[in-house]
This record gives C-alpha cells, sequence and structure tokens, in this order.
C-alpha cells in the first residue's frame, strides 16, 4: 500500500524522502531469480510472471550496454546450517537446499560465464560475500537492483548497498512479492528512506540503455497508468505517492561502454 497523504506529509516535515541523484558508473544486481519463485509446485511460489519479464528484458539491456552484470543465487547445505537462524525462521528455504531444483535460476535469467555470480545464505547480497570488493574493483557508483522478492532479499540488498557507499536504484517493474500490499508498502518505505524507486520501462526505455535500438519490451498502461503485476494479484491503481525516476535520459544512468 503506498504511504498515505498525512504520512508522506509528516515524513516530508521530517526530512525524508531527499532525491539520489544516479552515478555514472551503474552495474546491474538482479537479486535470487529463482525457479521457486515461478513453480507452482513449491511453496514460495509468488506468481510474478510480469516482474519475470521486465527482469528478462532489463538484463538484455544491461548486457548489451555492457555494463557489470550481478546475478545472486541461494543454494545452502542439505540441513540449511550454512543461514544459521535465518533457516530456522524461515522454513520455505529448505527449496534451496542442496539437491533441490527450485534453487535453479528461471529460464533466461542466469548468468553468463563472464558475469558475477554471487552465492548468497541470507537476504542482503552483500553479506558474507564478495559483492562489495568486487563493484569497488569495478568502480561502480551505483546499483541497479531488480529480482526477488521485494520485502526480504531485494529490500535488504538496497539498504545493504547504501550501507556500502553506492547509490541504489530500485527497478520497481522488475521486483516483485508474492503479495501487492507488501510489495507496495515496502517500495514506499525505501523510497522515503534508503533507495530510489521507480518504474523502469516507464522512464528508462531499452532505447536507451542500448545504442538506440528499437524497444522490445513496453506493454501498456492500464487505465490508471498502469504497467503490470508486481505479485499474485495484479494491481490496479497508481500509488498516490509514487515519485516516477525522471532523470534526464537513461544513458546518464547506463552509459554505453561502461564496465
Amino acid at each position: 500500500m503506498p504511504v498515505p497523504d498525512d504520512l508522506a506529509a509528516d515524513y516530508a516535515t521530517a526530512g525524508f524522502g531527499g532525491e539520489l541523484t544516479p552515478g555514472t558508473r551503474p552495474a546491474l544486481i538482479l537479486v535470487d531469480p529463482a525457479r521457486a519463485y515461478v513453480d507452482p509446485g513449491c511453496s514460495l511460489y509468488a506468481g510474478v510472471d510480469e516482474p519475470v519479464r521486465a527482469m528478462r528484458a532489463l538484463l538484455a539491456a544491461a548486457r548489451r550496454a555492457g555494463i557489470p552484470v550481478v546475478i545472486t543465487e541461494v543454494r545452502l547445505r542439505a540441513d540449511g546450517a550454512d543461514a544459521g537462524h535465518f533457516f530456522r525462521k524461515s522454513g520455505g528455504l529448505v527449496a534451496f537446499c542442496e539437491g533441490s531444483p527450485f534453487a535453479d535460476f528461471i529460464e533466461g535469467l542466469a548468468p553468463n560465464a563472464d558475469e558475477f555470480r554471487v552465492n548468497k545464505s541470507y537476504p542482503s547480497a552483500f553479506f558474507g560475500t564478495t559483492l562489495h570488493s568486487y563493484l569497488t574493483a569495478k568502480r561502480v557508483d551505483t546499483a541497479l537492483i531488480a529480482g526477488l522478492s521485494t520485502s526480504g532479499c531485494v529490500r535488504a540488498t538496497a539498504l545493504d548497498a547504501l550501507q556500502h557507499g553506492f547509490v541504489p536504484i530500485v527497478v520497481e517493474d522488475a521486483v516483485g512479492d508474492r503479495d501487492r500490499r507488501v510489495h507496495e508498502a515496502i517500495c514506499s518505505i525505501s523510497r522515503t528512506r534508503s533507495a530510489r524507486c521507480g518504474h523502469w520501462i516507464a522512464r528508462w526505455t531499452i532505447s536507451a540503455v542500448s545504442a538506440r535500438e528499437p524497444t522490445p519490451f513496453s506493454p501498456a498502461r492500464d487505465e490508471n497508468g498502469c504497467h503490470g503485476c508486481h505479485g499474485r494479484a495484479a494491481h490496479r491503481r497508481k500509488p498516490r505517492g509514487l515519485r516516477i525516476i525522471r532523470t534526464p535520459s537513461a544513458a546518464t544512468a547506463i552509459p554505453r561502454g561502461a564496465s
């Protein structure tokens, strides 16, 4: 759910909701695009077909633009001991234990051989991994964050990106959650406190980030200006608190030839 108008005004009075300006050396961090979230046979199934389509389009654009691509996965020991209390708290993590097919990447979202693959045991892509070192070595200043799920690993990764000195930009079209209300609430909170959020398909067209090539993914808006579903139930109204990204051009955020 979006932040109510009175709460948004209170946040603004308190000084929250400032703008974060993207840098010129971004990387795409695609968080946990696992089969568990799209296979109805798994307890973690989230019905996120629309965000997954956006993830594929965003990943293709990032590859054409030549920016660093990071794709994370969760693969745990059979007993889940490497996830500690997190495993005991979240029983659904059994889907990512050794031998489970649900830990595999969603079709079309697996990393290429030359892309940075992060195996993590906790929500944040930064915790207990070498992601910060990799991004620093690549001189990255901006983290474009997509993946699953909004309320869990995406949120944790965006917050940790900020805490590690990167501008976090959550690509709302390309993240999803099993419940649209949770998705919208997390995006609203992140927007006021810790990250820049917005509809990438609306403003960051693929043609702008990939050598002016024709845009292969551009869904029509519905009557309320919405671009698609972010979870099991499609949302049909545009959150009043939504502030869509308005950078001069996507080339500013994803420069051609960046690496």
